[in-house]
This record gives structure tokens, sequence and C-alpha cells, in this order.
């Protein structure tokens, strides 16, 4: 019985985060300085917004694999890199030096008062929020964990966020929802 409700809840929590609509957010990308905003890439089928940092050894573990995750979706899905923190390694102009020597092609936003953190509920780095287009719209279509394995990308067995992306553009449900990020505590 227990096992059974413990699902249940599951279940409908993953429901409801399914159909979780996000307002647009406007914030500053450290690299160009420019304002960015949700509503910019209503042309683009979905959006990854992925809450990182400069310094969680867990969001250095995984440059690499948004690297190319962003190499492999360049038409159809935009990458959003959010930085939320306010520690002192974490200032925007660290930011600046951090997305240069990474060369990764997404901006990176500085969300310093954490309203965007908020209203997405994240609370780890990296964690990921992939959101469908519903004709400008946008709502949560997969939530949780890049992939099954943060620490060794070798030993990837399930690539969570790689596999919802396929699932979005082919039109299929999403899976795995909900899965937990391990990283570092947004602070």
């Amino acid at each position: 019985m227990k096992i059974f409700i413990s699902s249940l809840i599951v279940l409908l929590v993953s429901s409801s985060l399914h159909s979780q609509n996000i307002a647009d957010f406007t914030l500053t990308d450290a690299k160009s300085k420019s304002e960015v905003s949700l509503n910019n890439f209503n042309n683009k089928k979905g959006v990854a917004v992925i809450f990182t940092s400069n310094v969680c050894p867990y969001s250095v573990y995984y440059e690499g694999r948004i690297t190319q995750l962003v190499a492999d979706y360049p038409d159809d899905i935009q990458f959003l890199l959010v930085n939320s923190f306010t520690d002192d390694k974490e200032t925007v102009d660290q930011m600046r030096s951090k997305i240069v020597a990474w060369g990764i092609n997404a901006p990176y936003l500085a969300d310093k008062d954490g309203g965007v953190k908020k209203a997405f509920g994240a609370r780890k780095s990296p964690e990921v929020f992939l959101l469908k287009n519903n004709g400008g719209k946008f709502s949560i279509f997969y939530k949780g964990a890049i992939d099954n394995n943060p620490q060794v990308a070798t030993d990837v067995k399930e690539r969570y966020l790689k596999n919802n992306i396929e699932n979005l553009l082919n039109g299929r449900s999403a899976t795995n929802l909900g899965t937990r990020p391990i990283g570092c505590m947004i602070k």
C-alpha cells in the first residue's frame, strides 16, 4: 500500500509539473551584457533552462555534456544557462570570465535576486527545466537531472535531458519526469 501511495504522489506531482506554465522573464546575459527574455525564443520548439554555477563541482562536471547538447540542437532548442548564486565567486564579472573561457554558444544569465530561481522552484546546480513552446507560451515538459551520472560522463546510462528533447521534438510524452538532480544547493 505504501509503494502504491508513493507512486501515486509521484505521478500527481509529475503531472502537475508537466502542465505548469512559465511566465516570461528577463535577465542580463553576463557575456553580451544584453537583456534576454524567454519570449525572445517563441520561434523555438523548446527552451532548456539550466541552473548552473561558476564553481560548483557538479556544474563543472557537466560543462562538456551541456556544450554537446547545445551543439546537437542548434535550430529547435534554445539553451539558457542561469546563475542564481550570490557567493563571492559568482559575480557577474566572474560569470563573464567563466562563459568566455567555457566557449559555449548559449546565454549565461545573471539571476542575482533569485526571482527566476524562485519562479521555477530550482534548488540545485545543475538542474534543468525543459520548456515546451505551446504557441508562444511555455510550459514545463521535463524537470530534473541532465543524466544519471554527474561525475563520470562515460558511465552515463540514462540521458534524461537528451531523451526528453527528442520526445519533445517528436511529439511524444516526456519520460522520467522529476528526476532528482544531484549537485550544489543554490545559495
